[in-house]
C-alpha cells in the first residue's frame, strides 16, 4: 500500500521524480517490514481514506550503517547522510542485501524519530 508521506519534501535537483508516497507493506510481520504502522489495518483502508502513521516503540538491532558524502539522492529533501538499516531483537536475518530485510531510519530526517541507544555490542 502506499500513502501521502507528510515528511520531507520533493528535491527539485534530484534526479528522481518522486510523487510524494510512501509505500508500506500491508501485512506488517510478513516478509517485507517497516518501522512505520499505520493506526488502522492496512487492509480495512480504501483509496483516499486518512490514517494516522507512526512507529510503535519498537526495539531493534543496526543490521548495517550506510554513510553518504555528499547526501543520499533519494528524490526527496533533505538528503540523508547516514542511515541506519536495522531489524526487530528477535526477527532472523534473511539471505542477501541488509537493505532489503530490515528498514532504514534516516539520521536527521524530517520524520519525527525518537531512538534511545539501549545497548551497544563491543567489537574487538
Amino acid at each position: 500500500m502506499s500513502i501521502e508521506w507528510p515528511w520531507g519534501e520533493v528535491d527539485p535537483d534530484s534526479q528522481y521524480g518522486w510523487n510524494g508516497r510512501f509505500a508500506l507493506p500491508a501485512e506488517p510481520d510478513g516478509r517485507e517490514w517497516s518501522l512505520f504502522r499505520t493506526q488502522q489495518d492496512p487492509w480495512s483502508l480504501k483509496p483516499d481514506d486518512t490514517c494516522l502513521v507512526g512507529i510503535p516503540e519498537t526495539l531493534v538491532r543496526v543490521i548495517d550503517v550506510g554513510r553518504f558524502d555528499p547526501p543520499l539522492d533519494t528524490g526527496r529533501l533533505p538528503r540523508p547522510h547516514t542511515l541506519l538499516i536495522v531489524l526487530p531483537v528477535g526477527r532472523p536475518n534473511v539471505e542477501g542485501n541488509s537493505e532489503d530485510e530490515g528498514d532504514t531510519i534516516e539520521l536527521d530526517s524530517a520524520a519525527p524519530i525518537a531512538m534511545e541507544l539501549v545497548s551497544q555490542n563491543e567489537s574487538s
